[in-house]
């Protein structure tokens, strides 16, 4: 059979009228054309999206600071703050007269205390173990986390970062932009129906001309962007990847497949063939051969948006001081309880009253400002002597 050079639309019709056996090429599946062949299953990826170039972003906002953590991780840095700051004073304030005040001047211990292992300012004299080993599980994970966010920061303030000049077809519609696509394919007629005036819309043939159109851009001649099927953009990110980018999401369009005359058995067979888990890892072989790794023309660009830190980066860290500050507040109030048992029975027993009650009568207790010498101290005492 002879090669013969056609448009699409001739290609179908000789296919449709048997002077052709079967339309092997980038074949766009439509209603339309369902209706005069049988195709086989799409044999690339399906899809409508769009090429856009991208800019410097210049703005620097005041709130640049805020950027590197994730709203979850500032939240839950503050959270464990708080919290180490709480668990060092809970197992402090009855044995250390530096966490010894009244309520408010104990509340802005525990404050102070838990802020100033930001920047390891803590002035406060440890008398426990337990919180000696609080705060040393913590002021490492302080470090660690310091020390991301001067990098993350660093990051976003020194490395030049891409924006896309546009993000969606509706800013395309709401700027009036002209908008560029493939001569002869029917994303012309799809843009018109999405509300694109004939006037704003320019066909290009190859992706040199693409890339000269992106480059002019929408106010002097060119295009703001190019909208075409995903394989046909592929193709022109694997020769102009750098300045350019995909952008928006993918709307459904029919994808490739081979075209057979209506009732020919070939189509089910060759459907069959393709969605064989060898001929999938074949065409993939082939895409990543001829149109690259899809990840890396972000790489080369630069990437988009610089990485924010998550809670998901550090969430081991934050489970190891928790648990460190929940076993030792435990211990020591397990200790509290077996070394003033006796007191506490007694306290309990002259109220004659219901539990409730004695267990107020055990928080006060354990919430008196009583200095109590800890084992640390008699051993001193006992030197000195």
């Amino acid at each position: 059979m002879c090669h013969l050079l056609l448009t699409s639309v001739m290609k179908i019709f000789s296919v449709f009228e048997k002077k052709a056996d079967v339309m092997v090429g980038d074949t766009t599946i439509s209603m339309s054309r369902m209706n005069k062949v049988a195709f086989t299953m799409p044999f690339t990826d399906t899809g409508l999206s769009m090429i856009v170039a991208l800019k410097k972003d210049s703005s620097r906002s005041m709130w640049i600071f805020l950027q590197p953590l994730t709203s979850t991780l500032w939240i839950t840095s503050l959270a464990f703050f708080f919290l180490t700051g709480f668990v060092v004073w809970a197992i402090e304030h009855r044995i250390n007269p530096e966490f010894h005040g009244t309520p408010w001047q104990q509340f802005g211990i525990i404050f102070y205390f838990a802020f100033s292992t930001l920047v390891f300012s803590h002035k406060e004299k440890l008398e426990s173990n337990l919180s000696r080993f609080v705060v040393i599980i913590w002021v490492f994970v302080v470090l660690i986390l310091t020390s991301s966010y001067t990098a993350s920061l660093t990051s976003m303030l020194t490395v030049q970062r891409l924006q896309p000049t546009v993000t969606s077809v509706q800013d395309l519609l709401r700027n009036g932009d002209c908008v560029g696509y493939q001569s002869g394919s029917t994303v012309k007629y799809w843009l018109e129906e999405m509300g694109f005036h004939k006037k704003d819309l320019l066909g290009y043939v190859t992706v040199e001309e693409y890339a000269e159109a992106l480059q002019r851009g929408s106010g002097n001649g060119g295009v703001s962007a190019i909208v075409d099927e995903v394989p046909y953009l592929k193709i022109f990110l694997s020769k102009y990847c750098e300045g350019y980018t995909m952008v928006g999401p993918t709307y459904k369009w029919g994808g490739f497949g081979f075209a057979f005359p209506i009732g020919s058995p070939m189509a089910h067979d060759v459907s069959h063939a393709i969605m064989t888990p060898a001929v999938q890892q074949e065409m993939a072989r082939i895409e990543r051969k001829w149109f690259g790794d899809p990840g890396a023309c972000e790489s080369k660009s630069g990437g988009i948006n610089s990485s924010r830190l998550s809670f998901s980066n550090f969430g081991g860290l934050f489970l190891i001081t928790g648990m460190t500050s929940g076993l030792a507040l435990l211990i020591n109030l397990s200790i509290f309880v077996y070394q003033e048992r006796d007191k506490l029975r007694a306290a309990a027993s002259r109220t004659r009253s219901m539990s409730l009650q004695r267990l107020h009568t055990w928080f006060e207790r354990l919430g008196s400002a009583e200095h109590t010498e800890s084992p640390i101290n008699h051993q001193e005492a006992d030197r000195r002597v």
